[in-house]
């Protein structure tokens, strides 16, 4: 096509051209996946967002980082697939209905099931769209066309194939156990959604009396109100002092009730008095001594966490109401001995954040053991999956190794509804602990499977509970790409290859995902679970909503742009695992952290203009096509994946010999050359062993320093020559110049995608429908990486500061041109020197430069500092007064040396040195080191001047 003269505009506008490039994304499917393409497939689906939400910063950085990952692999060649979707929050969202029903003064029973249902789609279907738009405005990358809910029709297909399999298989039962109740959202939770919390609480010590009236027990408990429902007291059968009491009965007070005193090795004899109430029916341990010991199993609680009738004159108070009055009532009768202080950890409701109760319930439970076993095998013999950070490794074993059959069902409506049908025509029309059921995929298969067992005149209910959110989360991995039909997607993107996740849901949903991937499909269904640390906030604290000190991620993207939120989070990981610490001003809400990536956009931005107005309206490729032979040609070669597209190109510079070309590349431009090929291998090296923060940052001073700073600035006196002699050495800076700006784009689209379109496509004057994220990723040529050239550089570069700096502290005028004067013994720095004597004289304003090996003795009064072995000087005669600088010098060396008398007076005083804080003292070591050598920097520099 015809180039037009490219054009940015003066100033970036972050918000035009993120919602700019968004829209496009979308419109032209950019981003849509097709397995025909063939290639080597890369697969992430998002850790699904609750529906209720909206996006906060570990949600944005979570997807910065994922996406990151997915337009790096895509740009590299591979398949890529990020799949989208939500997730439908069970206990949240039913939460959120109940206290907006309680508001209007009703129930959900009131308002029946199907109300409540048709409520419930309605609310999803609002809620759903602000999590979805604002992760498009994040800028992620995923195919919209695939977007999945986990109660859509597919993924509810899947759950309910689960669970048949798994009762067919003999993994799913129906059972009466002990579950955690949380009496707040009043369903049974799993374990895994228990947080134990440090509480100052009481343990309180009563005495339970023998029925043949010989005496009494002392028991201990910190719950005294269950001891309404105690049904025997354990001692241990080695223990002294109570064994002799096994076979004995006690009168329970209160109750009257007469239990058993039993011996069991589960009792330490240290722990309280040796002695322990045992209520089977509300305590996991108890439990398991009940189920030993045949003890009865008595209820006292109601599922809101009040007491039932089995709590006799305390029917229908509430726990802690009920434990102060049962505690006045053993203290009125005589049977409270004391209450100490007691600081013990108690079990609370991860949704409900209320205490726990344990109760004894009918619920559906998997057999973990099957599938924890397998799920071990998998990391033992395979290393599968791989964990990033490898210590997370252990941490993810040991829990594998420890759990216990989990609870599944939830006495909730919003959810998969168990596929389970009652026959309660067998059991007077309801459903008891008793009643028979069958387990199908539909009504209609229920229904002739019942008939079959109780005839056609049976009446059928469906469990009316739901299933637990983890046990359709966990198939993501899989029922998002089809499962359980074998779909085209399934069989070329499954297993994914990365699961980008937080250390916090390793063992709610990372090891649900291994242990039902590894049943349903015998793969585990990632290669690599890479587990990131959490976003602080400007304290180093841990953000929640009840500590008040979230961060809103919207607001800073509103205020500096997406790109620059983006890039913060990720530049900011030092090491994969690590937690970051966002820099914020909540009084302003500010950061200057962002502000900081906001500069760099900019930066890169007014360097993309000045080049682009360079080029003389010429694209990249029209410029390769002007030299003979071309500074860069365009090659066909293999990439590390099979390409997406056809003809997938890559690009290299041809310059095996220098020389060979006409004209020949100058020392800056081969030097830039072999820095831009260090960092897209460095890049490289460290995206593919997830260093993000480290690729990030690496690409930062690249762009920022060797380019902006400093390349730029060298080749713009080759710019501006217009002659024929200089037209050929500026036709080679502007390739140099447009190839590496095209490259730097690429490197940096996967962190910021948005501003690197924007620049791309105005550089390369590509057609509309084209996007840098499938162009291919850069790729590092090792014959152009020149190691001692780029040290050489970093003597130039130093040089050229330290002149900068000088003529600065002279007072030197920008536009006055100086004489300066280099030495060095060695013949190496000066052989550098010479070959760079050019670029020193333009960036530096030097008129005239002076390389020896020893310094003339009778050189006029001057500035000097060194940089390395190399002494810089600028003679000041005729360039500014020097009697004036000379008084500057004497002004400063008389202030350095006051200090240095009074930090050595205070050392010198033992008073100071033996009461003053060690900080403080070694504060005032190192300002007086700092004195003396200020001092001794000022003394040569006035010896110059004489």
């Amino acid at each position: 096509m015809t180039a037009t003269i490219p054009n940015l505009p003066s100033l970036y506008d972050p918000f035009t051209t993120e919602a700019k490039w968004q829209k496009f994304w979308e419109d032209n499917q950019v981003y849509k996946a097709d397995p025909q393409r063939g290639g080597e497939p890369y697969c992430i689906v998002i850790p699904p967002p609750n529906v209720t939400g909206s996006l906060h910063m570990g949600h944005a950085f979570d997807n910065t980082l994922i996406d990151s990952l997915i337009r790096y692999h895509r740009m590299k060649g591979y398949n890529a697939l990020y799949l989208p979707g939500t997730d439908h929050a069970s206990i949240a969202v039913h939460t959120i209905l109940e206290k907006q029903l309680q508001a209007e003064g009703k129930t959900r029973y009131e308002l029946g099931r199907e109300k409540f249902l048709e409520r419930a789609w309605q609310w999803k279907d609002s809620s759903k769209g602000t999590i979805v738009g604002q992760l498009q405005r994040l800028g992620v990358s995923v195919d919209w066309s695939r977007e999945r809910f986990t109660m859509d029709e597919g993924l509810n297909k899947a759950v309910v194939e689960e669970f048949v399999r798994f009762h067919e298989e003999g993994l799913i039962y129906r059972s009466k156990y002990l579950v955690n109740w949380c009496p707040a959202t009043q369903s049974a939770v799993s374990d895994l959604e228990v947080e134990n919390k440090e509480v100052n609480g009481h343990l309180w010590h009563f005495r339970y009396p023998l029925t043949d009236g010989s005496g009494s027990v002392e028991v201990a408990t910190t719950r005294p109100e269950t001891m309404l429902g105690d049904t025997a007291v354990a001692v241990n059968p080695k223990d002294d002092r109570y064994k002799h009491l096994i076979g004995k009965t006690l009168t329970l007070p209160i109750m009257q009730r007469e239990i058993p005193v039993i011996g069991d090795e589960f009792v330490d004899p240290e722990f309280g008095t040796g002695c322990v109430k045992v209520t089977p029916a509300h305590d996991p341990n108890d439990f398991e001594m009940g189920q030993r010991h045949d003890l009865p199993f008595i209820n006292i609680m109601n599922k809101d966490g009040t007491l039932n009738e089995n709590a006799g004159d305390f029917q229908g108070q509430d726990r802690f109401v009920a434990r102060k009055n049962v505690v006045q009532r053993l203290e009125a009768e005589g049977f409270l001995v004391k209450v100490e202080e007691y600081k013990h950890a108690v079990p609370y409701s991860d949704r409900g954040k209320v205490p726990i109760e344990p109760l004894l319930s009918t619920q559906w439970f998997v057999k973990i053991r099957p599938l924890a076993d397998r799920t071990l095998s998998f990391l033992d013999e395979k290393n599968s999956p791989q964990f990033v950070p490898q210590r997370w490794t252990k941490v993810y074993r040991d829990w594998l190794v420890k759990l216990r059959d989990w609870c599944i069902s939830r006495q909730l409506w919003w959810g998969h509804q168990i596929p389970a049908w009652y026959a309660v025509s067998e059991t007077g029309g309801e459903i008891c602990d008793n009643t028979p059921f069958v387990v199908a995929r539909s009504e209609a298969e229920a229904r002739e499977k019942a008939i079959s067992k109780f005839g056609t005149d049976v009446k059928l209910e469906q469990d009316p509970d739901v299933l637990d959110t983890w046990f359709s989360s966990g198939l993501w991995p899989f029922s998002t790409l089809g499962w359980p039909d074998r779909t085209e997607d399934l069989e070329f993107y499954y297993p994914t290859a990365t699961l980008v996740t937080g250390f916090d849901i390793i063992f709610f949903w990372v090891a649900r995902m291994t242990m039902l991937g590894g049943h349903f499909t015998g793969q585990m269904p990632f290669k690599d679970v890479y587990i990131h640390g959490l976003v602080l906030d400007e304290n180093g604290k841990k953000m929640s909503k009840s500590a008040g000190n979230g961060i809103d991620p919207l607001l800073l993207m509103d205020k500096y742009g997406t790109d620059a939120l983006r890039y913060t989070l990720v530049k900011e990981v030092v090491g994969a695992g690590q937690d970051i610490r966002l820099d914020y001003n909540r009084q302003k809400d500010e950061s200057a952290s962002v502000e900081a990536s906001r500069n760099f956009a900019n930066k890169l931005w007014n360097a993309a203009r000045f080049v682009m107005m360079n080029l003389d309206g010429k694209t990249p490729q029209q410029l390769r096509s002007l030299l003979n032979p071309p500074l860069i040609r365009r090659e066909e070669t293999d990439s590390l994946a099979t390409p997406v597209r056809a003809g997938f190109e890559r690009e290299s510079i041809g310059l095996t010999d220098d020389l060979s070309l006409n004209p020949p590349l100058q020392l800056s431009d081969r030097w830039i050359l072999s820095r831009y090929y260090q960092v897209v291998k460095q890049t490289t090296d460290y995206i593919d062993s997830y260093g993000l923060g480290e690729a990030a940052k690496g690409l930062y001073d690249f762009i920022w320093g060797d380019f902006c700073d400093w390349y730029i600035e060298l080749v713009k006196s080759r710019l501006f020559q217009k002659d024929a002699e200089g037209a050929a050495s500026r036709l080679v800076a502007q390739q140099t110049l447009a190839y590496v700006l095209e490259g730097i784009l690429k490197l940096l689209h996967p962190f910021m995608p948005h501003i690197t379109e924007e620049i791309w496509h105005t550089l390369t004057q590509s057609d509309e429908a084209a996007s840098i994220s499938v162009q291919p990723y850069p790729e590092s040529d090792a014959t152009l990486i020149d190691s001692e050239l780029e040290q050489q550089f970093e003597l130039l570069i130093e040089a050229i500061r330290t002149l900068r700096n000088l003529r600065a502290e002279a007072g030197i005028k920008p536009g006055v041109k100086v004489k300066a004067v280099m030495q060095s013994e060695s013949d190496r720095e000066r052989q550098i020197l010479t070959s760079s004597e050019l670029y020193i004289q333009d960036l530096a304003k030097v008129e005239s430069l002076t390389i020896t090996s020893a310094l003339d003795t009778a050189l006029e009064p001057a500035i000097a500092d060194v940089v390395g072995t190399v002494q810089v000087l600028i003679p000041l005669a005729g360039v500014v007064d020097v009697a004036v600088l000379r008084a500057k010098l004497e002004k400063s060396l008389s202030k350095a040396q006051a200090e240095t008398k009074s930090l050595s007076a205070r050392l010198s005083n033992p008073t100071f040195v033996d009461k003053a804080p060690p900080d403080v003292v070694q504060g005032a070591k190192d300002a007086l080191a700092e004195a003396e050598k200020q001092i001794e920097i000022l003394q040569a520099r006035l010896r110059l001047l004489n």
